[in-house]
């Protein structure tokens, strides 16, 4: 790829590492650094950056995202350049567009649609390669996992069971294909059927296909409640039985009889790591977390598919059951499961964004008030809500605890993953659109500091290093030239109230050398790529 030179003159320079910033220009050449260093001089016909006041650092990384869709609608992707994101990882907490069977039932296109709303039948794909085809060459890069549940709903269909031995095997092949073909490694979802209803059997030997391929396991674990604790020892066990280098998604303690129980876990993983075990984790800025609203309900309840879950909230035995283990915890068939809304409270809850047009009225309305406003229980609006739009529905909760987050985001171990969940409209989570800039801002608070070294760091060489890539997350000769210059002002606008304003203070952002944002405005430029696993797939 070939582009201009460009020299940003008298920057103060933070290059990844954590290390004090300092003055110098920096040139590149193509989609390369050329130059680190004091008053460089402009090559013909390049284009000259003044720097002078603002910081430049690396091009950030958004190490857990579930922007699989959103690049294939939006490839512009303008509220990742506005937040000076240059490379997203998509494909976590099991959720992905591929590997499909095109002769089997869209089963991988409901499991998508509960998280994003609908996707259409040529918005999924048959594997890796094809899914790259479809989405390379947008404005920023992008780093694929493998969603687990891809893999068993192609395997297994909705079936709520162990697999069997040929079924493992069939898993494992399929995974090591898309491993093959590129894709950096495997994500786990076992809070959300059908990745939910896997035994160690089986998840062992997806992770011994990981540690083989030298590809990454990451994992939206069992439990952030009262089953934190076990969770993390059974992601840990799975690393080590496996060989696998892991990430743990987003790490919290969500309701308040679990708050202050973070900095414990923290010291389990760097324990852990003491042992041998390659793990480390991310998290996102804020004391609110997303999801889709059939979280809210017992993962049994989604056995057999969406079909068979409607079916079961029109029928009134069924429907019954369920409302006892929302609103009691009185679920049989689910053992080690925990109310969402027990522990949080109806009022916690608040619908982010949904599919069909005529339950607009409700996004960014409690489950509380909706229910208050229709005269109803708020079980009933619930039950409603997922008939309705077929659990394509996604909610905001507000359920952690500012201490925990503050010891997560501040922990040598941690990266920034902003977790967002874009679609088109709503009232969505404000992480998709302030997540990068908000961090900037907020760690300097907390950490005291003169500059937004050790921000930066957690942004850019960490997940880097957690994710092979190798020639970026440094402002280094040599590395490839996705860069991000900002001043002291730099803040996130979103608010949950209007989740979508722009951040301020990013000026420009360059993907391989190429601006796709200057003085504020983008390019339009589209010099993003889709990177592959050592930068190779197979042909």
């Amino acid at each position: 790829m070939s582009h201009p030179p460009v020299l940003i003159r008298g920057a103060r320079v933070v290059d990844g590492t954590g290390a004090p910033w300092f003055r110098a220009d920096v040139l590149t050449a193509g989609d390369r650094i050329a130059a680190v260093g004091p008053r460089l001089d402009a090559p013909d016909g390049a284009t000259v950056a003044d720097a002078a006041g603002c910081y430049l650092a690396p091009g950030f990384i958004d190490a857990h995202a579930h922007d699989d869709l959103v690049f294939l609608r939006r490839p512009d992707r303008a509220e990742k350049v506005a937040q000076g994101v240059t490379t997203v990882v998509v494909g976590n907490c099991s959720f992905g567009l591929y590997p499909r069977d095109p002769a089997a039932p869209p089963h991988l296109r409901d499991h998508f649609a509960g998280l994003l709303g609908t996707v259409a039948d040529d918005e999924v794909f048959t594997d890796f390669r094809a899914y790259k085809a479809a989405v390379d060459g947008g404005a920023i890069n992008m780093v694929s996992l493998v969603g687990h549940a891809a893999l068993r709903l192609a395997v297994m269909g909705w079936e709520r069971r162990a697999a069997t031995a040929a079924e493992r095997d069939a898993m494992a092949a399929l995974l090591a294909e898309q491993l093959r073909q590129g894709a950096h490694g495997l994500s786990l979802g076992l809070v959300y059927p059908p990745s939910a209803w896997a035994d160690r059997a089986e998840l062992v030997r997806l992770a011994e296909v990981v540690a083989e391929h030298g590809a990454l396991l990451a994992a939206h674990i069992r439990s952030y409640e009262g089953g934190l604790t076990a969770s993390v020892e059974e992601f840990l066990d799975l690393l080590k039985a496996g060989g696998a280098a892991g990430l743990l998604s987003h790490l919290q303690a969500a309701g308040r009889p679990y708050w202050g129980s973070l900095p414990r876990t923290l010291e389990r993983l760097e324990t852990a790591r003491r042992d041998g075990i390659d793990v480390s984790t991310d998290m996102y800025p804020y004391p609110a977390g997303s999801s889709t609203i059939l979280q809210l309900l017992p993962p049994s309840a989604q056995a057999g598919g969406t079909d068979a879950l409607l079916a079961r909230l029109a029928d009134a035995g069924e429907r019954t059951a369920l409302r006892r283990a929302v609103e009691d915890g009185d679920a049989p068939n689910d053992p080690g499961w925990e109310s969402k809304v027990r522990l949080i409270g109806w009022e916690n809850v608040r619908i982010g964004g949904v599919s069909e047009p005529a339950l607009r009225a409700m996004e960014g309305l409690s489950l509380a008030e909706i229910a208050a406003a229709r005269d109803e229980a708020p079980f009933e609006t619930l039950a409603g809500l997922v008939i309705a739009d077929r659990g394509r529905t996604n909610i905001v909760m507000f359920q952690l605890d500012e201490g925990d987050l503050r010891a997560v985001l501040t922990h040598p171990l941690h990266m920034l993953g902003s977790d967002g969940l874009p679609r088109e409209g709503g009232r969505p989570h404000p992480r998709a659109f302030g997540s990068f800039p908000r961090y900037l801002a907020s760690m300097r608070r907390e950490c005291g500091g003169p500059g937004p070294e050790e921000a930066v760091r957690h942004m850019t060489a960490v997940p880097a290093q957690r994710f092979g890539l190798a020639d970026r997350g440094l402002v280094r000769p040599g590395m490839v030239a996705d860069l991000v210059l900002f001043g002291d002002d730099v803040a996130d606008g979103a608010t949950f109230e209007n989740p979508t304003l722009p951040p301020r203070g990013i000026t420009d952002v360059l993907v391989s050398g190429a601006f796709v944002l200057r003085a504020g405005t983008p390019t339009g430029a589209r010099p993003g790529r889709v990177l592959t696993r050592n930068g190779r797939t197979q042909q």
